[in-house]
């Protein structure tokens, strides 16, 4: 009897691999969900409106490094990562270009206009400009910073309940953002304008749990929602509202009241509360 079902195995296992299925001829149809979108915040549109005021004589801006100097790394399945998005430069760029009433040129990647310089100097190009073969248009400003401060938790509350084996809970959690730009005068080296901004981004979270034992068995059912303000577009938000206080407070462009920063108050009166009391 074990002679005969040995070699039915390899026949099984035959028989199987023919059903299996083959490779598509017409290719296999790939998902796609959401369509491509605009990145925007509600920030935006601030630095769009200041594009519909009169004046054709824009300042000339470079970005230079605006790092991420956290230093806030968190896991991920194949070991470690930056809390924080690496292209804050690229943010600062795209904010600029925005508001259509500066013009960019470029400097984070030094490889490009000192292309250019090589390239006109041997003759390898014809620039259709007033400048000399050879020369880059200089800037009037560059703007560097960092983004200084990621705090976890600040606020953290939330409550669970469980009896019999079931239970829920929901549970909030508030961190922060910080940023801070200055701009530096490409001439004198002088800084004249700094902005130090910070954004609080909150999460929200419930979830439903069923613990039952079906003899000695643990049958466990979860279910839930998880609601989070994506951390990145926080950090953008913060990087347009640097933008546009840079072009309406150091440039002097006049831009919607509500776009007007938030002014918070939260240590306003940390010095004089306590005055009086022995520390």
């Amino acid at each position: 009897m074990r002679r005969l079902l040995t070699p039915a195995i390899p026949l099984a296992l035959l028989a199987l691999g023919g059903c299996a299925p083959g490779i598509a001829t017409k290719g296999v149809e790939p998902a796609f969900s959401a369509p491509v979108t605009n990145n925007d915040t509600p920030y935006s549109r601030c630095l769009a409106s200041l594009g519909q005021q009169p004046g054709s004589n824009l300042p000339v801006f470079a970005v230079g490094e605006v790092a991420d100097k956290t230093g806030q790394f968190q896991a991920t399945g194949n070991g470690t990562s930056t809390a924080l998005t690496q292209g804050v430069s690229e943010m600062v760029m795209s904010a600029i270009y925005k508001t259509s009433k500066a013009k960019l040129v470029e400097r984070y990647d030094l490889r490009i206009p000192l292309a250019q310089v090589r390239m006109a100097e041997q003759r390898l190009s014809a620039p259709e400009s007033a400048l000399r073969p050879g020369s880059v248009r200089g800037s009037d400003f560059v703007l560097v910073g960092a983004l200084t401060e990621l705090n976890y938790n600040i606020v953290s509350n939330g409550g669970r309940l469980s009896v019999g084996g079931i239970g829920g809970g929901a549970r909030t959690v508030v961190i922060n953002v910080g940023l801070d730009l200055r701009v530096v005068n490409s001439r004198t080296f002088e800084v004249p304008y700094i902005t130090s901004l910070q954004k609080q981004i909150q999460g929200f979270e419930v979830e439903a749990n069923v613990f039952r034992f079906f003899g000695t068995q643990l049958v466990e059912f979860d279910a839930g929602m998880i609601r989070n303000e994506p951390l990145q577009l926080g950090v953008r938000s913060v990087v347009e509202m640097g933008v546009y206080q840079i072009m309406t407070d150091f440039l002097g462009l006049k831009g919607p009241e509500e776009c007007g920063l938030v002014q918070a108050k939260f240590h306003e009166d940390f010095l004089t509360k306590g005055k009086g009391e022995s520390l």
